[in-house]
């Protein structure tokens, strides 16, 4: 039969055909590969030298971003303050608006009573308002026993309501 010997050697240059062609097909790929490499060197490096700035850059703009921030909220926290002081300055300016209309009316009620007061004619009067004050403790005890003081007193609360009721018609 055949020689083994034989069958080694046409195994091993088979083989060794193999690993030939494997080699030349696989070249034109292990350079692309180096050139790859290559470039991507060529990136790290660039990285290297560019991306350390560039993040310092990023770091001191949030930095400056985050104080920018800080002044705005100081400056709407101030604002919003100032605008608390200006409502609680309307709102007394208000009640003291209102504090002084009270007042000027109860001064000008005041004036027309004694204005009307004035006005009236001395009949009008009650004439132990003329009496000495003895003279008038005489009349006090006298009224008492006369059955007309009380509708003497009557008429002069009604005309004294009535004054009021003309003083308040005025406001």
């Amino acid at each position: 039969m055949i020689d083994p010997l034989f069958w080694l050697g046409l195994s091993i240059l088979l083989v060794a055909c193999s690993l030939t062609i494997f080699l030349v097909a696989a070249l034109p790929a292990l350079q692309e590969i180096a050139r790859a490499a290559r470039s991507i060197e060529k990136l790290i490096d660039t990285l290297k030298r560019e991306l350390p700035p560039t993040l310092e850059a990023i770091r001191l703009t949030g930095i400056e971003i985050s104080d920018l921030t800080d002044d705005v909220s100081d400056g709407v926290k101030s604002a919003t303050q100032v605008v608390k002081q200006v409502d609680q300055s309307l709102d007394s300016a208000k009640k003291q608006a209102k504090k002084v209309q009270v007042t000027t009316k109860s001064v000008f009620s005041g004036v027309k009573a004694a204005w009307k007061s004035f006005k009236r004619t001395p009949s009008n009067r009650r004439s132990s308002e003329r009496l000495s004050p003895s003279q008038r403790r005489v009349m006090q005890y006298s009224h008492r026993e006369d059955p007309h003081h009380q509708s003497n007193d009557i008429s002069d609360l009604q005309s004294n309501h009535e004054d009021f009721e003309q003083l308040d018609s005025d406001r």
